[in-house]
């Protein structure tokens, strides 16, 4: 394959950045794990072709989903390329809930519908209906419930040990 990075991750910055992002990364990295990481991207209105390239050239993409990640048009149009990327190539799309129930992102309810619901105030019809879809089907795929271990430091390891056997 012509992958140019392991992971995509996908993720709102203000929620975990700082917290369980650079933990995590710091374990592929401990791991060697090639991570895209966009701080060199212009962010704009859309995520650009170059954005795009990097979803299409990850073997794996890795969202991580927190309560504040439907307030960034920016996150769902990621997530929607990413949804595509599994369907049309047959990426590996992993799942993190980082703080936030699968069900309220499958019916986009409580803290994390209202974040999207005021995201798509005022956005064409077709584009809530993109992400809206591409919600849903993330919220299926089994994944990581940060509520179902006590300590972070092991959640993170047994992901990065996941990832890696995946790579292999």
């Amino acid at each position: 394959s012509n992958a140019k990075h392991d992971v995509f991750p996908s993720f709102h910055g203000a929620d975990v950045r700082r917290t369980f992002l650079s933990h995590i990364l710091e374990s592929f990295r401990r791991k060697g794990i090639d991570t895209f990481i966009d701080n060199n991207i212009e962010r704009s209105k859309s995520i650009g072709p170059e954005l795009k390239e990097a979803i299409k050239g990850s073997k794996i993409a890795i969202v991580l989903l927190s309560r504040k990640y439907a307030s960034s048009s920016w996150c769902l149009d990621e997530l929607a390329e990413i949804m595509i990327c599994r369907e049309v190539l047959g990426q590996i799309v992993m799942t993190i809930f980082y703080e936030v129930d699968p069900t309220d992102i499958k019916k986009q309810t409580g803290e994390f519908g209202k974040a999207f619901t005021k995201t798509c105030r005022g956005k064409p019809k077709e584009q809530v209906e993109r992400w809206r879809k591409a919600l849903e089907d993330v919220a299926t795929i089994a994944g990581y419930h940060s509520h179902k271990w006590c300590d972070e430091a092991e959640m993170i390891e047994k992901i990065s040990t996941d990832v890696s056997n995946m790579l292999d």
